[in-house]
């Protein structure tokens, strides 16, 4: 009994363990979740006002939110690019690090344009409009020119992979249509007159006299195949004349 109840607490031990394991991993999940979709909001709301703002600020603030929003598009549109595609192809590992390594410039130059972004000083910030602008293009180009490179990547293995399925399918609709081989292998080759012949003596029995009709004498004309009437209707009806049969005169 000892040893039973033993095992039955250890039994509820487990059970207990893993249920709180589940538990605490699917608040964990749950939380994941939170965080992304609030990240993801925060994003579309900093987004949607940065577009409202390069239209409706005039001047550099205008500038400066249109640097923002420039670089932020660049930068997580290459990001995703790169992320699904490690999945297909691991060779992408190493644009990815130097991608993680272009990041930390982006974010700095992103703190740089958010904190000019609110600076009261218009004449300081027109002066540091041309090098944030050009920082902001090399950025961008270089994100830019790592995500065209992956997109090419893909493309071109895509476009091979479909070039080789092409040529498999067809060594196969080849090869399920082996009767037609077997076929010609099969049937004789014609000698070279032998069609001229046949030709020859289909013309000859064509134009020889009483061809379609019967040698023995006293044979008439033969009676065509279908004359339009049904014999199994002559008879039967009183108005009908019965037929009379060929030998009467």
């Amino acid at each position: 009994m000892e040893a039973a109840a033993a095992i039955i607490a250890v039994i509820c031990a487990l059970v207990v363990a893993f249920a709180v394991i589940a538990m605490v991993r699917a608040v964990r999940a749950v939380k994941r979740g939170v965080d992304r979709t609030v990240t993801q909001a925060r994003r579309t709301v900093e987004d949607t006002r940065l577009k409202a703002r390069q239209y409706t600020a005039p001047g550099a603030a205008g500038e400066v939110a249109q640097l923002r929003l420039s670089l932020r598009t660049s930068m997580r549109a290459t990001q995703e690019v790169l992320r699904s595609g490690m999945a297909d192809d691991s060779s992408l590992s190493e644009s990815m690090a130097l991608f993680e390594r272009l990041s930390a410039h982006g974010r700095e130059l992103e703190e740089d344009l958010r904190k000019l972004e609110t600076e009261p000083d218009r004449d300081r910030v027109a002066a540091r409009l041309p090098d944030l602008r050009e920082r902001t293009e090399r950025i961008t180009h270089s994100a830019d020119s790592l995500r065209w490179a992956a997109q090419d990547r893909a493309r071109q293995f895509a476009d091979d992979d479909l070039t080789l399925l092409s040529e498999q399918i067809r060594m196969e609709a080849g090869a399920l249509r082996h009767w037609e081989d077997e076929a010609e292998a099969a049937s004789p080759e014609p000698q070279p007159g032998a069609k001229s012949q046949a030709r020859a003596t289909d013309r000859a029995a064509t134009s020889a006299p009483g061809a379609g009709q019967s040698a023995g004498p006293g044979a008439g004309p033969e009676r065509p195949a279908i004359n339009g009437r049904n014999d199994r209707w002559q008879a039967g009806y009183s108005w009908q004349k019965t037929k009379r049969p060929e030998s009467t005169a």
